[in-house]
C-alpha cells in the first residue's frame, strides 16, 4: 500500500534563505554595465523560446490580441523586454505536444511556423535569419535575428518529405522527440521502446545533415543521444537542457555525453526549468506527485482530492533557485565539455516557474553579470552568448553543402526501413 505523505514531512523554504539571494543580486550590480557592453558587441542567441505556443493557446495566434510591440503582463517575452535584455538572436519554437502524434501534428506545426513568419514580418525590430551570416547581419542592423526551431520529431509524421518542407519554411533545428517516443526515436521521459534510434531514425538524422538542419537532442533518451552522436555527420545541439551532475532528472545531460558533445564540436544550451536545474525543486516535484497519487488512491479523482491537494501545495511552497544555480550549470558544462560547447536556451514562455531574477527575456544581462562576477573573461562571455552556436550553425551549413554535392534527397520510408505496418490499409484495391 502506498504511504501517505503529509505536509509536515516536507520542508518549506526558510525565510532566512531570501536575504542571501538578495545580497548576491546586489553584488552583481557592479558588473551589469559591462555585461550590457558585451551584449552590444556580439549577439546573445537564445536557443529556445515558446512564445508561439503561448500565442496559440491563449491568443488564437492573433497578433492583434497579443501585440508584442507593447509590454505584456501575461508572457515572458515582448519586444520592449527583448530590447532591455539585449537579445541579439532568438530561436522561436514551433512546438506541438506529443499528444498530437498521428493526430494532426504536421498541420499544427506548420501553423506555428507560419505564425513565426507573420510575427517577424509584422515587427520591424525582428528580422528572419536562416544562416549564421544572416544572424550576424540582423544583429549588426540593430534587429533581433529570428530563427525557427521545430520541437518534436512527431511533427514530421515519419515523412522526410515533410521534413524538407519544414526546412524550406525556415526551420533550422528539430528536436527529435518531445515527452513521448516517436516511431523512430526514444524520448527521455518515456519507456524505452527502440533502444535509441531505429534505422529510419538514422535516415532522419542523415537527411537533416544533408539539408543543413541542426539535430537537437533535448528531450531524447540517453540511448538516442549516443546513437545520434554515432551516426551524425555534423555537430549537434541541445537547445534547452542542463547538467545531470546537479539534478538526476532524465531531461538533463550526463557528463559522459557532455564530453562526447565536445568531441562532436556541438553545443549544450542551458535552460531555466526549475525542476531540472535545482535539486530542492526536483525533490518537491517528486513529493508533489506522490501526494497527488496518494490522495487519488484514497479518495478517487474529483473535487475533494483536488481541493486537499491544493491545500498541501499552499502549505508547501515550491522552492525556487536563483541566478547562481543557472550559472553553476553553465560552469559545470564549461568545466566538463569546454568553453566552446556551452550556450543559453532559457525555455521562457514554455515553463511555469523561473529562477529568481531570471523571470523574462529582459534579465539576460543579470545572468552575464553573475558570470563576470565569477571571473569570466570577455571572450568567454562572447563564446557562451552566441559565438558557439554560430560556429555550430556554420559547421552544419558546411556539411550540408558537401553532402548536397554528392547525395540526393533521401526517399527512405519508415514502412520499408523499419518494416512499419501503418500503410497496410492503404494497399487495399481502390473501389473506384
Amino acid at each position: 500500500m502506498r504511504r501517505h505523505v503529509f505536509a509536515s514531512s516536507v520542508p518549506v523554504i526558510l525565510l532566512g534563505m531570501v536575504p542571501g539571494i538578495l545580497i548576491a543580486q546586489t553584488d552583481r550590480t557592479e558588473y551589469l554595465e559591462r555585461a550590457r557592453e558585451l551584449l552590444r558587441e556580439s549577439p546573445l542567441i537564445d536557443g529556445h523560446n515558446d512564445l508561439p505556443w503561448e500565442a496559440r493557446i491563449n491568443y488564437g495566434l492573433g497578433l492583434d490580441s497579443l501585440d508584442i510591440a507593447q509590454r505584456q503582463d501575461s508572457t515572458m517575452t515582448d519586444i520592449p523586454r527583448l530590447r532591455e535584455g539585449l537579445v541579439g538572436g532568438q530561436f522561436w519554437v514551433a512546438y506541438v505536444p506529443s499528444s498530437f502524434h498521428h493526430r494532426g501534428a504536421p498541420r499544427v506545426g506548420m501553423e506555428q511556423v507560419d505564425f513565426i513568419h507573420q510575427m517577424v514580418e509584422r515587427y520591424h525590430d525582428l528580422e528572419f535569419a536562416g544562416t549564421a551570416d544572416e544572424v550576424v547581419a540582423a544583429f549588426e542592423s540593430g534587429r533581433v535575428a529570428s530563427l525557427i526551431g521545430l520541437e518534436g520529431g512527431h511533427i514530421i509524421e515519419n515523412s522526410l518529405g515533410l521534413l524538407r518542407q519544414f526546412y524550406d519554411r525556415g526551420v533550422r533545428y528539430m528536436t527529435l522527440t518531445h515527452s513521448r517516443n516517436t516511431d523512430w526515436a526514444d524520448a527521455s521521459t518515456d519507456s524505452l521502446e527502440h533502444g535509441g534510434l531505429t534505422a529510419f531514425g538514422e535516415e532522419v538524422v542523415h537527411e537533416m545533415n544533408r539539408l543543413g538542419m541542426m539535430v537537437d537532442l533535448s528531450h531524447v533518451s540517453d540511448s538516442t543521444m549516443w546513437d545520434v552522436l554515432r551516426v551524425t555527420h555534423a555537430p549537434v545541439i541541445f537547445s534547452h537542457s542542463s547538467a545531470r551532475h546537479f539534478t538526476p532528472h532524465r531531461r538533463n545531460v550526463p557528463d559522459d555525453v557532455l564530453r562526447a558533445v565536445a568531441e562532436n564540436d556541438g553545443v549544450l544550451m542551458v535552460n531555466y526549468v526549475t525542476s531540472f536545474i535545482y535539486l530542492p525543486t526536483y525533490e518537491w516535484e517528486e513529493r508533489s506527485s506522490l501526494v497527488r497519487d496518494s490522495l487519488v488512491e484514497a479518495m478517487g479523482e474529483g473535487e475533494a482530492s483536488q481541493a486537499l491537494f491544493e491545500v498541501w501545495r499552499e502549505a508547501n511552497e515550491r522552492p525556487l533557485p536563483g541566478i547562481e544555480t543557472v550559472a553553476d550549470h553553465i560552469e559545470h558544462i564549461r568545466d566538463v565539455a569546454g568553453i566552446d560547447h556551452v550556450g543559453i536556451g532559457a525555455d521562457l514562455d514554455g515553463i511555469g516557474s523561473t529562477p529568481i531574477g531570471l523571470e523574462d527575456v529582459s534579465t539576460f544581462p543579470d545572468l552575464i553579470a553573475e558570470l563576470l562576477a565569477r571571473g569570466w573573461e570577455d571572450e568567454e562571455i562572447h563564446q557562451f552568448t552566441g559565438r558557439n552556436i554560430l560556429r555550430v550553425m556554420r559547421a552544419v551549413e558546411r556539411v550540408a553543402t558537401e553532402l548536397q554535392a554528392t547525395t540526393s534527397p533521401s526517399t527512405a520510408r519508415i514502412e520499408e526501413v523499419d518494416h512499419w505496418a501503418f500503410e497496410t490499409e492503404w494497399r487495399e484495391p481502390r473501389e473506384d
